[in-house]
């Protein structure tokens, strides 16, 4: 049986436009009714959500009833010692993509391929550990780990002014699949804490998009804002995060609470959502 194929890994190769959804909730039950919605990908996160190995699982199990929305994982930190096992761990889990926070040079990017990569025949490869049957999905692939390298997919997430200047490096890293800006983080590195909507952090976000497909790797970005979504696919961006579950769940329960209590008021559309 042949390691099933990666579909969102084929699809930003191919510069196919895939509209995703962040997933902060950390619960199954809310990560299958974003699954039924219709999104191309779902981001699981591990960093700023409270979600452990075993919550992700469950919230992989739910996806999988979706075949046509992937699931992708985002690890607490990718570098050093800990960050190799994690990455370890949430291959082993099931996720054949994962998003790594907090990449500021082409070092960095390089050290990720190899923890994404087992050992080859030849030598070449990386130094993902052996997991077997011991892992949770692969294990009935008898061929997986000489398939796996194929249709892993790694992508890097530039959030500070050192990985702007070190982004063309970055980009050209083989193994890296894509490029991700963090608004947020990016924002705060750029003296423009807070205000990732600022003209010149929106300028900078627009030239690394550019920057990234120039160097023909798929850009991609989280972003809530209509105008501001379809401009980045506009200009280059493969993946775009459209939503975050958390934020779509405040502003109607805000709005639905608003209807009835004169003492509340719904979030007008710039309010910020965090």
């Amino acid at each position: 049986m042949k390691t099933p194929v990666n579909p969102f890994k084929q699809a930003i190769a191919n510069r196919q436009a895939q509209i995703g959804l962040w997933v902060n909730l950390a619960n199954p039950i809310s990560t299958e009714i974003c699954a039924g919605a219709g999104f191309d990908w779902l981001l699981l996160d591990g960093e700023h959500s409270p979600n452990t190995l075993s919550t992700l699982l469950a919230q992989l199990q739910a996806v999988a009833a979706y075949p046509a929305t992937h699931a992708i994982g985002r690890v607490p930190l990718g570098h050093g010692e800990a960050g190799t096992a994690l990455i370890k761990q949430f291959l082993d889990l099931g996720f054949q993509t994962l998003l790594v926070p907090m990449v500021d040079t082409a070092e960095q990017a390089a050290a990720l391929v190899q923890a994404m990569r087992y050992p080859q025949d030849d030598g070449k490869g990386g130094i993902r550990g052996m997991a077997g049957a011991r892992a949770s999905r692969w294990g009935r692939y008898p061929n997986y780990a000489k398939e796996a390298n194929e249709q892993v997919c790694l992508l890097v997430q530039v959030e500070s002014k050192t990985a702007l200047d070190n982004l063309e490096a970055i980009a050209a890293t083989p193994g890296v699949d894509g490029v991700f800006i963090g608004p947020a983080d990016l924002s705060a590195s750029l003296g423009y804490i807070g205000q990732a909507t600022h003209p010149e952090v929106q300028k900078a976000i627009d030239d690394a998009i550019r920057r990234i497909v120039k160097c023909g790797k798929a850009a991609g970005i989280l972003i809530s804002d209509e105008t501001l979504a379809r401009h980045y696919l506009e200009i280059g961006a493969s993946f775009v995060a459209v939503g975050l579950d958390t934020q779509i769940l405040v502003r109607q329960t805000s709005a639905l609470a608003a209807l009835y209590k004169g003492d509340v008021k719904p979030l007008a559309a710039g309010d910020k959502v965090y």
